[in-house]
């Protein structure tokens, strides 16, 4: 897998959930003032650009209001599906502002369709303003990077047909309402398909956290558990599956890999052993345990691990690899989940517990020493899969199904990020 890491940062990550998560309830003509360029007919902002602005969405992914929208957004795609659906947008060209031809006029076309851009925009071959802002909605609500420009992921994302648009609402409506019943007061929401963390509070969201989750062949399993436990400067001890699948290739491939990335080796008596004395052509290493010493920057858990006890032995834990969570593909686990803005997570986490606010818990991270905080009330937590749901002002949310549990084949877009991406991740 490829991952561009050089282009794609937490920091315009961050941007883009606020564009999905924050921005979307606001109708597509909400105003917004704007730098105006002047060199050309397509650069003039006229009062269109301001459409991306979007009020902050309090609606937790699963809830009643969840339900209400899903329900809503299925009758309206099926209005959609009788009046023939839309077209394909051409692939061909990367379009961005300035473009003219046919294509904006199909891109326009499918736009308003799904309501993106208002039908007052008309149909001029002009890539303007209006449809930048158009695409950037569109993109905020498939959890691609808002970035305005129709590319690879984009467009697969604007192929897929409405007829299976309406499938995937209608499946996960029964996801939906599979969790209808009381979460609790306080819970945490997992959404595998959009890497996404929710914590809610009171039946709002109080924060999102975009998150690393699980490889197409190391998913990470639906579940419901409680969180129990926060672990400071955490060692990690390596899975077995891990030290088949990757420690003994990269051992075969550098002998120092070890004790460069500081894991040590232990027999079962506990002691010790050197990693030149395991033969690395064999499976002998499955024999013994490997862990890895604290510190967030090689440690693969960095500051934090988040105790969830259950029978797939996952968690949620830090990462040093911050990096992931500024990409549109973040299915890069072996099934845990690495958490961005993990100091902001846990301090919600522990905000019940006692001598645990937020300069207590920099002072646990800044020590380097392994410390424990048992939570005073375990928190729910639900690891969910959903793949597309809307809220009752009508904004409509849609995510690749990665681990194909819809069955529909809406695993293009991702496909499709993959094949743009062209620099390795570590």
């Amino acid at each position: 897998m490829r991952i561009s890491v050089s282009k794609l940062h937490a920091s315009a990550f961050a941007g883009a959930i606020a564009v999905t998560y924050a921005a979307l309830s606001a109708p597509a003509g909400a105003q917004q003032p704007m730098v105006i360029a002047s060199q050309a007919e397509w650069s003039q902002g006229y009062d269109a650009a301001p459409r991306i602005r979007v009020q902050r969405s309090f609606m937790p992914t699963v809830s009643q209001e969840a339900i209400v929208g899903t329900e809503q957004a299925i009758a309206h795609y099926r209005e959609i599906a009788a009046r023939g659906g839309w077209g394909q947008v051409s692939s061909n060209q990367r379009l961005r502002m300035g473009a003219k031809g046919p294509g904006v006029v199909a891109l326009r076309e499918r736009l308003i369709l799904s309501g993106d851009l208002e039908p007052s925009a008309g149909n001029s071959p002009v890539f303007d303003t209006y449809v930048e802002a158009a695409v950037k909605r569109f993109q905020a609500r498939h959890g691609l990077n808002a970035t305005g420009v129709v590319n690879g992921p984009t467009v697969s994302a604007l192929n897929v047909p409405v007829d299976t648009r309406l499938r995937q609402l209608e499946i996960n409506l029964v996801r939906l309402r599979a969790l209808s019943g009381d979460l609790g007061e306080r819970y945490v929401i997992v959404n595998i398909p959009a890497a996404l963390v929710e914590t809610v509070e009171g039946g709002q969201v109080v924060s999102r956290h975009a998150a690393g989750v699980g490889k197409i062949d190391r998913q990470s399993p639906i579940m419901n558990a409680k969180i129990t436990e926060i672990n400071f400067n955490p060692f990690w001890t390596v899975p077995a599956s891990i030290i088949r699948k990757d420690l003994i290739p990269k051992m075969r491939q550098d002998p120092t890999y070890l004790s460069d990335n500081k894991i040590r080796v232990y027999n079962s008596q506990g002691q010790e052993v050197p990693p030149q004395s395991i033969n690395w052509n064999s499976d002998e290493a499955t024999r013994y345990m490997f862990r890895q010493d604290p510190g967030a920057d090689l440690n693969s858990m960095g500051f934090v691990r988040i105790n969830i006890p259950n029978p797939h032995g996952v968690y949620m834990h830090d990462t040093p690899a911050k990096g992931i969570f500024g990409d549109d593909f973040r299915f890069v686990s072996s099934g845990c989940v690495r958490v961005q803005n993990v100091r902001d997570y846990i301090t919600w986490l522990l905000k019940e517990t006692s001598g645990w606010d937020r300069a207590a818990i920099d002072q646990a991270i800044a020590s380097g020493e392994r410390i424990d905080a048992r939570l005073a009330r375990p928190v729910n937590v639900y690891w969910t899969y959903i793949t597309a749901w809307a809220s009752p002002d009508g904004i409509v949310q849609f995510r690749d199904d990665v681990y194909n549990r819809d069955g529909l084949g809406v695993q293009n877009v991702m496909a499709a990020a993959q094949a743009e991406e062209t620099e390795p991740v570590n």
